[in-house]
C-alpha cells in the first residue's frame, strides 16, 4: 500500500511540476509576444496621420487609400466600412461633399501617442457644415488598420 501511495504521490508531483513548467513557458511566450506588439514608433504614427490629412484635404483618393490595407476598417456613425473597396466608397462620397476648391478645413488637434493618432477638425463646405469632427486612427506597420469618425454634419 505504501508503494502505491508513494507512486501516486510521485505522479501527482510530476504532473504538478510539468503543469507549472508549461504555465511558465506559456506566460513567457505571452510576455514576449506582448513586448513585440507593444513596440510603437510615434513618429511613424504621426507621419501616417499627417499624410492622411494632407491627402484628405487635397481630395487625393489614391494617396488617401495608400494609408489602408484590405484588412482595414473604418467605423462611422452611419456604417462600418471593411476593406479597400468599401473604404474607398466612403472617401468618394466624402470628397463629393467636401470639394477641395470650395471647402475650408481647419484642424484644431493632431496628436499621436504610441500607435494611436487622433484629430479634431471642422470644415465649411458649399452644401454642408462639419463641426467638431473627430477621427481616431490605429496605425500598425505604417498603415491605418482601424479608424473611427464622428462629427456633427449639418446642411446649409
Amino acid at each position: 500500500m505504501k508503494k502505491v501511495l508513494f507512486f501516486i504521490t510521485l505522479l501527482a508531483f510530476s504532473f504538478s511540476c510539468s503543469n507549472e513548467n508549461r504555465k511558465e513557458t506559456e506566460q513567457e511566450s505571452l510576455e514576449a509576444m506582448s513586448e513585440e506588439v507593444m513596440q510603437y514608433d510615434e513618429d511613424i504614427t504621426q507621419s501616417v496621420v499627417d499624410h492622411h490629412l494632407k491627402a484628405f484635404i487635397g481630395n487625393d483618393l489614391n494617396e488617401t487609400m495608400a494609408d489602408y490595407t484590405e484588412e482595414s476598417i473604418l467605423i462611422t456613425p452611419y456604417r462600418t466600412y471593411r476593406g479597400l473597396a468599401e473604404i474607398q466608397l466612403n472617401f468618394e462620397n466624402a470628397f463629393a461633399a467636401l470639394p477641395k476648391d470650395s471647402t475650408t478645413v481647419t484642424v484644431s488637434k493632431n496628436t499621436a501617442i504610441r500607435d494611436v493618432g487622433y484629430i479634431i477638425w471642422e470644415a465649411d463646405a458649399p452644401k454642408l457644415n462639419f463641426s467638431y469632427c473627430s477621427d481616431t486612427f490605429i496605425i500598425q506597420n505604417g498603415k491605418i488598420v482601424s479608424q473611427t469618425f464622428a462629427g456633427i454634419i449639418t446642411p446649409k
